[in-house]
């Protein structure tokens, strides 16, 4: 497959709630998504192309602060041929975090690691990222060639900015480029902080989850417009990358409605602009190559 016909979606979720409960589901207003959601489903999901491109590889996100769920993770993406990478989890907190890393690396699924994640998003402590014990389990990250998926409300910016401050070498992307706050419009702030951030090359930022932002029922592309201007002009399209948050957008009208958002805000962007947002970032920051033959059919 030539790289003109990749189209890569760097952020998904799978659940089965039958074999582990995904608690935030319990939440007001999640009533949509409290059923299982497999690989499978996503197939049948996301059939709108984007640019003439229709997806190839996805890249599965951890929901539940789980090492079990990340072995999970790792397993059925060794089984289906559209994964080609895992962000898992592990407690960066643990003074074990380099043993817990390394037998996550273990096995042959182990290969599709290469990134961990935490909800910082739900740490009342505004300088979480910055504890001693947090920053030690990310340079652990580091050392050993993993990238750190950062999972932010637009009120944390300053712990996401610092720790790309204090750890270079540490290769970030941002998860659903900070949360603006689109149902108030009020982005003025968070565009600043967006821009402060981008001022650190190993920072990529992820175009996604946006319309969970917006009003779910009435957004329009006008509505996204804004926040996609801001993110083009801090990052440019080098280090940005396209992501669904699939299923969880089905609150906001889905996967094929979010790729018909997308496929108009790449209207002005050159043939190589559209290949970076949604193929080439996510490629380079995940290291997505080519999938080997996978035994076995894809877990429902």
């Amino acid at each position: 497959m030539s790289d003109a016909q990749t189209l890569v979606d760097a952020h998904h979720h799978v659940w089965n709630l039958d074999i582990r409960p995904q608690p935030w589901l319990d939440q007001p207003g999640h009533e949509p998504l409290r059923r299982n959601f497999s690989s499978y489903a996503l197939r049948s999901a996301a059939t709108r192309p984007i640019a003439g491109r229709r997806l190839t590889s996805t890249v599965l996100v951890q929901c539940v602060t789980s090492v079990p769920e990340t072995r999970d993770l790792l397993a059925l993406a060794e089984s289906d041929p559209l994964i080609g990478a895992v962000v898992g989890w592990a407690d960066l907190t643990s003074p074990a975090i380099g043993d817990v890393l390394d037998d996550l690396r273990t096995g042959s699924a182990s290969r599709y690691l290469r990134a961990v994640r935490h909800i910082v998003q739900g740490e009342s402590d505004p300088h979480w990222l910055q504890r001693p014990e947090v920053e030690r389990g990310l340079r652990a990250v580091a050392e050993r060639g993993l990238g750190y998926d950062v999972l932010i409300r637009s009120h944390q910016f300053p712990q996401a900015i610092r720790l790309a401050e204090r750890l270079p070498e540490l290769s970030l992307v941002l998860d659903h480029a900070g949360k603006p706050p689109l149902v108030t419009r009020e982005l003025a702030d968070w565009a600043q902080q967006v821009r402060t951030l981008a001022r650190h090359p190993q920072v990529r930022c992820k175009v996604s989850g946006l319309v969970t932002e917006a009003d779910h029922e009435k957004w329009t592309v006008d509505d996204i417009r804004p926040v996609w201007d801001v993110l083009l002009s801090a990052f440019g399209p080098d280090r940005l990358m396209f992501g669904s948050d699939w299923p969880v957008c089905v609150l906001a009208g889905g996967w094929n409605r979010w790729a018909a958002a997308v496929d108009e805000l790449l209207g002005d962007c050159s043939g190589t602009e559209i290949h970076a947002v949604l193929a080439g970032t996510a490629t380079d920051f995940y290291h997505l190559t080519p999938a080997p033959t996978k035994e076995g059919t894809p877990c429902s």
